[in-house]
């Protein structure tokens, strides 16, 4: 008869003992797919080696130059973004080229927001994503961290 024990180096992370970190990201030339799918990984915590699924382990990233975010193939021209008020004939359908032109920080975070897991953590993973067009930032405060987005 085979028993399961718990080893003693086993550690569930507890949410007052988190210690987040603030990361810096340059979306600069970047694809917004593999760009999206890291930033998920990183809000929801999984970089870190006390990651535990049930607990909000995630970092803050502040994410600069949105404005020069790329997408492959003709999904510029093919790719549209259906959103619904609600109310009946309240479809609404906006292409990708107008909201890059227009918003693309919105892009960027429908994008993160729906690789993130659909339970309640996601909806405080998402509040610490921090998204602007250009290389200024108020968050200086924090001490970001630059990383590299091939390293991870």
């Amino acid at each position: 008869m085979v028993t399961a024990t718990l080893s003693q180096d086993t550690t569930y992370a507890k949410p007052g003992e988190l210690k987040r970190a603030w990361y810096l990201v340059d979306a600069k030339n970047q694809t917004l797919g593999r760009l999206s799918s890291t930033l998920a990984t990183i809000l929801s915590g999984k970089i870190k080696t006390l990651y535990t699924p049930g607990v909000d382990c995630g970092d803050f990233v502040v994410i600069t130059n949105v404005d020069q975010i790329h997408l492959t193939g003709k999904k510029i021209e093919q790719k549209i973004h259906f959103y619904h008020s609600g109310h009946p004939g309240g479809a609404h359908f906006v292409s990708y080229k107008k909201l890059l032109k227009e918003n693309p920080a919105r892009i960027l975070q429908l994008a993160v927001k729906r690789m993130l897991p659909k339970n309640k953590l996601a909806s405080r993973q998402i509040l610490r994503l921090k998204i602007y067009k250009g290389d200024s930032h108020p968050h200086i405060a924090q001490k970001l961290q630059p990383i590299d987005l091939n390293q991870l």
